[in-house]
């Protein structure tokens, strides 16, 4: 996550930007995410931490200076946990993803290379899982695996800071989406492109 902030830092202080009056934009990054799949006990056993290094892509339309209209696709990774009882060993595997749509408005700073946003919107989140459970004792041949989908449509959030030179810029964000009644949280670094 450190790296990510430099990484930012450095594109923002490197990058001569021009607030632009284009319509359309295009981006896409890298994400650090963290969420525990725990969705009130659907998953039987354990919780899954999904916390990890993934991708997210969106694509907006600014028909405004202060307002625009973006919808994001959100990949949170996956994750696994495990059990450990006298009759078995269960393991549960977790991954998620999110369709998110967003208004946008950009504050009137008077910084002509930078913007700074907020983001608020609802978002189409799913979680998939698969329960493997494998008993201590012979026979071996009856491993039991149980696959679920569980899915919902909830708040999401984000605030950020971007900046552009000619076609391409780049965004440095925090977004945050209520998958059932846990928090997801992500931070990303993306690139853009305008037209």
């Amino acid at each position: 996550m450190r790296r990510l902030v430099w990484l930012t830092a450095l594109a923002l202080g490197a990058t001569t930007a021009q607030a632009g009056t284009d319509l359309f934009y295009l981006g896409a990054g890298v994400t650090e995410g963290s969420l525990t799949a725990s969705n009130n006990g659907y998953l039987a056993f354990g919780e899954p931490e999904l916390q990890n290094t993934s991708w997210t892509a969106y694509a907006g339309v600014r028909p405004l200076s202060w307002l625009a209209l973006e919808a994001d696709r959100i990949d949170f990774g996956s994750g696994n946990a495990g059990s450990f009882s006298n009759e078995s060993t269960s393991n549960t595997h977790a991954d998620a993803s999110a369709w998110a749509v967003y208004a946008v408005g950009f504050l009137p700073v008077p910084l002509p290379l930078v913007d700074v946003y907020g983001k608020l919107g609802v978002a189409r989140w799913k979680l998939n899982s698969t329960l493997t459970q494998t008993p201590n004792f012979p026979p071996p041949d009856t491993v039991i695996t149980t696959p679920r989908s569980y899915s919902g449509t909830d708040v999401a959030w984000g605030v950020g800071v971007q900046a552009h030179i000619k076609l391409l810029g780049v965004r440095l964000e925090y977004e945050g989406l209520q998958v059932d009644s846990k928090t997801a949280s992500i931070a990303a670094l993306s690139v853009f492109v305008h037209f």
